[in-house]
C-alpha cells in the first residue's frame, strides 16, 4: 500500500524533474527507472557480499575493484560538479557491461542514455530515489505501480496502461498456475505480467509460508516467500514463466523494472515487433504454440503493410488492422488447451468486413470461444474513451455457448478524472464467471447470460452485448398535456407580472 508520505516523495521527485525541464511522462519514468536500477545493483552486490561473509560461497560480483566508484553507495556522496559525467561516461556503460552478463536489461541497455544535463536535478534525484523503500518488500512494487499511475498520455503506436483493476479482473478469470508458462505480445509496462505475478503470491503462498528478513548490516527487510509457490517452482517462476514482448525500449525498460520490483528476478522480456516476420525466426517457439496464458491489450489503432506482417497471419485472416492480427497471433502462441484474456476495441465484436466476420468465426468455429465482457466507453480515460470489451477464449476444442456480462460501472467514473466511485461490477462479474452454468443463466435481462453458438452463427458471428442483451424499459407517467400547457400559461403569467413590476420600479 502506497501511504501519503510515499506519494509525497514520489509527487516530490516527479514535480523536480518536471522543473528540470524533462516534461515527457515516459522520459521521466525511464531516468528514475536507471537510477533505481543503479540502486537496486548496490543492494543487491551488497546483499551478496554479506552472505559471502556468512557462508563463504563466492558469488558473481558486479562490481570489480577498479569499479567500486560506480556503486550507489558512491555516487550519492559525489559532489554536484562531478556527479553528471561519473553518470554519464562510467555509470551508464556500466550498465551495459551489467546487461550484457544476462540480466533483465540485456537486449535494451545499449540505447541508455541520461538525460538529465542539471547536476543539481541529478543531485536531488539521487538523495530523493535514496529515500523510496527499495528494500521493503512488497513497498517496492507498489511505489512503481504509483509512479506508472502518472502515465496519463497514450503514446506514439497507441500503447497506454492498462488500469490495475482491469488487469485483475482478467488475471483471476483464467487463474494461472505457477506451472504455467505466460506471455504477453505487446506487454507495454508489464502489468499484465506482474498482475499474474500477485495472484500466484495471494493464491499459491500460506501466510506461514511467509517470513521477513532483516539484512544484519544495511537493515534492508525483505519477504521471503517459503511456501508450494517458489519451494516447487521457485526457479520456473524466477526465469522460465514470464515472457513479454514489445517493439518500444523505453517501454521495456520499465517492464523489466517493473517485474524485478515485483519479485520477478530475471523476467525473458524482447525487443520484438511480434506480427512481422522476424518473430516467428528470432524466437519459433514462443511463435508457436509456446504459451500456456496469454493476457494482452494490444494497440488498436494500427495498419500495417503487407509486406511487413508475417504470411502465417495473414493465411488465417487477410487484414492489416493490428487489433485483429493479434488475435489471430494470440491463437498461434497458445498451446492447445491454452488460454487468453485479451482486450479489444468494440469494432472487433461487431465490424461486418470479411476480416472482422472471419476472425469471429475463427474463435467460434475452430476454437472455444468463452467469454465476452463488455466494458464501459470511460475505462480507459484519460487516454483513450474507446468502447472495448475482453474476449476469453481456449485455443481448441468447441464452443456451445458464449459467456457474457455487462459490466456498466467499474469502481470509478466514467470521466477523465476517474475517481473512486461505489458503483462497481467488477466483483460481480468474477463471481458470475466462476459460478457460471449455461443452462441456468439463461436470462438475457439480467447481467450475465448465456448465448448458444447457434444464435451466434445466426447473427454472422455478431459478439456485441447489445445484439443479444434484452433490455428493460420502465414505463413512465407523464401528465396529459392540457395540464403541462396550464403550467406554463401560470408559469408565463407570472413572468410577466415580475416584469411588469421591475419596469414600475425602474420608471
Amino acid at each position: 500500500m502506497v501511504t501519503g508520505e510515499l506519494k509525497r516523495r514520489i509527487d516530490a521527485l516527479w514535480t523536480e524533474f518536471w522543473q528540470g525541464g524533462i516534461t515527457n511522462p515516459l522520459t521521466v519514468i525511464e531516468q528514475i527507472t536507471f537510477l533505481m536500477y543503479a540502486r537496486l545493483l548496490d543492494i543487491n552486490e551488497t546483499r551478496d557480499e554479506n552472505r559471502q561473509k556468512r557462508t563463504k560461497v563466492s558469488f558473481k560480483r558486479r562490481f570489480n575493484d577498479e569499479q567500486q566508484h560506480l556503486r550507489w553507495s558512491m555516487i550519492r556522496h559525489t559532489p554536484a560538479e562531478r556527479i553528471i559525467p561519473l553518470v554519464r561516461d562510467e555509470v551508464f556503460p556500466h550498465f551495459k557491461t551489467t546487461a550484457a552478463s544476462g540480466s533483465a536489461f540485456a537486449e535494451f541497455m545499449k540505447d541508455a542514455q541520461l538525460m538529465i544535463q542539471k547536476p543539481s536535478l541529478l543531485v536531488k534525484a539521487v538523495n530523493m530515489i535514496q529515500e523510496l523503500p527499495l528494500t521493503e518488500g512488497d513497498a517496492k512494487g507498489d511505489l512503481y505501480e504509483y509512479l506508472l499511475s502518472k502515465l496519463t498520455t497514450a503514446g506514439i503506436n497507441g500503447q497506454f496502461r492498462t488500469p490495475r483493476h482491469i488487469i485483475r479482473l482478467m488475471v483471476d478469470m483464467l487463474e494461472p498456475k505457477p506451472t504455467d508458462v505466460v506471455c504477453d505480445p505487446a506487454c507495454g509496462t508489464g502489468g499484465f505480467l506482474v498482475g499474474v505475478m500477485q495472484h500466484l503470491m495471494e493464491a499459491y503462498t500460506s501466510p506461514e509460508g511467509v517470513i521477513e528478513e532483516t539484512d544484519a548490516e544495511t537493515g534492508a527487510r525483505e519477504k521471503i516467500y517459503t511456501g508450494d509457490l517458489l519451494e516447487a517452482h521457485r526457479e520456473h517462476v524466477r526465469s522460465g514463466m514470464f515472457h513479454g514482448f514489445d517493439f518500444d525500449a523505453t517501454m521495456l525498460r520499465i517492464a523489466a523494472m517493473n517485474l524485478m520490483l515485483h519479485g520477478v528476478d530475471d523476467p525473458d522480456i524482447h525487443y520484438q515487433d511480434t506480427l512481422s516476420t522476424g518473430f516467428t525466426d528470432k524466437f519459433p517457439r514462443a511463435a508457436n504454440e509456446g504459451f500456456d496464458i496469454v493476457l494482452a491489450n494490444p494497440p488498436f489503432k494500427g495498419s500495417l503493410d503487407f509486406d511487413d506482417v508475417h504470411a502465417g497471419l495473414l493465411r488465417q485472416v487477410k487484414t492489416r488492422k493490428t487489433e485483429l492480427l493479434f488475435l489471430v497471433l494470440i491463437l498461434r502462441m497458445l498451446k492447445v488447451g491454452g488460454r487468453s484474456a485479451t482486450i479489444v476495441p468494440d469494432g472487433v465484436l461487431f465490424g461486418s468486413s470479411t476480416a472482422h466476420v472471419a476472425l469471429r468465426k475463427l474463435l467460434l468455429d475452430h476454437n472455444q470461444l468463452e467469454a465476452v465482457i463488455s466494458l464501459p466507453s470511460g475505462v480507459f480515460k484519460p487516454y483513450a474513451g474507446v468502447s472495448t470489451g475482453i474476449v476469453v477464449f481456449t485455443k481448441g476444442g468447441r464452443t456451445d455457448n458464449v459467456f457474457f456480462y455487462d459490466v456498466e460501472a467499474d469502481g470509478y467514473s466514467l470521466d477523465d478524472k476517474r475517481d473512486p466511485i461505489e458503483a462497481n461490477d467488477l466483483p460481480d462479474c468474477l463471481a458470475r464467471w466462476k459460478a457460471r452454468d449455461p443452462k441456468r443463466d439463461t436470462d438475457r435481462k439480467d447481467k450475465a447470460f448465456f448465448v448458444s453458438a447457434a444464435d451466434i452463427r445466426a447473427a454472422n458471428y455478431d459478439l456485441s452485448l447489445s445484439r443479444y442483451k434484452e433490455r428493460v424499459y420502465e414505463e413512465q407517467d407523464y401528465d396529459p398535456p392540457q395540464v403541462i400547457l396550464a403550467r406554463m400559461k401560470a408559469l408565463n403569467e407570472d413572468i410577466a407580472t415580475d416584469i411588469a413590476d421591475l419596469e414600475e420600479m425602474l420608471g
